[in-house]
């Protein structure tokens, strides 16, 4: 058989493979609707727009594997997630791109952006879903990657997509990935949380702003709570290995819940309250249920706490020296009594 009658031969072939494809796609689908499953590709734009990514970098000729390439530039609507097509408009291209991947020509690589663990297509989507049909574990392309502080995979659900932005625009907001590149992660279980997380980096910038007496840069605060509050924090949660009691939950939850845990002792006790970290996991572990390690009970825990209320406080007491700690007003000294006599 000439090269020209087998190359029409695997365009036939072809047709039939993609009808199959076709027919497995439209199943697919309705598998992923009932179960909630991912269906499209994702798309190349909104993961760059939503994870604010700005730079990148040509890493060469490289041999991908296919399971990784969930995401397309400009043709994310046209295949499932695992690149099963959707129209039957494409049907002619599939079928002759599959022939020359049977050929002896084979197909030239294609091109992909890299984001996390996750590779789009830039050039070559039909070459990757006939790689796929045929049992293809790699695939030859040229690679342009673009940085992120979060991670992305390949099975990311719609929801996981949504904790990632959530994640990366605090990360960028707070300027904790630039001042701390190797940062431990601050991941939150709940992603409406990470407002507040920000917002306790703003408040550590009033505070250093307030004892400096001079402005303080995001950057520079992001990198004094960092040091000075997080990590403490951070230190005695992995010392006394805490996170073996939540493990659904994340190190940066826990420290909220520390944050949160002695808000509501000084609101029951006043400054009489507990305001160190080590006294919250004590208290966390004593309302689990759980031991206490002594060595837990004599951390010498030199990380304080400080709330916004307490910060108010301190300004008043500054600038109104009848304000007392519980910043309510001293009683003004009685006068004399007058002379009787």
């Amino acid at each position: 058989m000439s090269d020209d009658s087998q190359f029409k031969f695997n365009v036939i072939e072809g047709m039939s493979r993609f009808s199959g494809a076709r027919g497995r796609a439209f199943w697919k689908e309705m598998f992923n609707l009932l179960r909630g499953g991912p269906i499209e590709l994702l798309s190349f734009d909104d993961i760059k727009h939503r994870l604010r990514l700005r730079e990148e970098s040509y890493r060469g000729l490289q041999e991908v594997p296919i399971e990784k390439i969930a995401g397309s530039v400009g043709r994310y609507r046209d295949f499932t997630r695992d690149f099963l097509p959707k129209s039957k408009t494409s049907r002619e291209r599939w079928s002759r791109v599959y022939a020359a991947a049977n050929s002896q020509l084979g197909l030239p690589p294609i091109e992909l952006y890299k984001v996390g663990d996750v590779y789009f297509v830039r050039d070559g989507n039909h070459r990757v879903s006939v790689a796929r049909n045929i049992g293809s574990k790699s695939i030859q392309a040229h690679v342009t990657e673009l940085p992120t502080s979060v991670e992305l995979h390949a099975g990311m659900s719609q929801d996981d997509i949504e904790n990632a932005t959530a994640y990366a625009a605090f990360l960028e907001e707070s300027a904790i990935n630039r001042v701390r590149p190797h940062y431990q992660s601050l991941r939150l279980s709940e992603r409406s949380r990470y407002s507040e997380l920000l917002g306790h980096i703003y408040l550590h910038k009033s505070i250093l702003e307030f004892v400096g007496e001079q402005s303080v840069s995001i950057e520079d605060a992001a990198s004094h709570w960092y040091d000075h509050v997080y990590r403490p924090a951070l230190t005695l949660i992995r010392k006394y290995d805490m996170m073996k009691n939540v493990p659904d939950r994340t190190e940066a939850d826990l420290y909220l819940w520390i944050v949160d845990h002695l808000r509501e002792l000084r609101e029951q006790f006043g400054q009489q309250a507990p305001r160190k970290i080590g006294d919250a996991l004590v208290d966390f572990l004593q309302e689990r249920g759980l031991p206490i390690p002594g060595d837990l009970l004599q951390e010498p825990d030199e990380s304080v706490i400080v709330s916004r209320t307490q910060l108010m406080r301190a300004v008043q007491q500054m600038t109104d020296p009848t304000i007392n700690g519980n910043g309510k007003a001293e009683a003004a000294e009685p006068p004399p009594e007058a002379d009787q006599t």
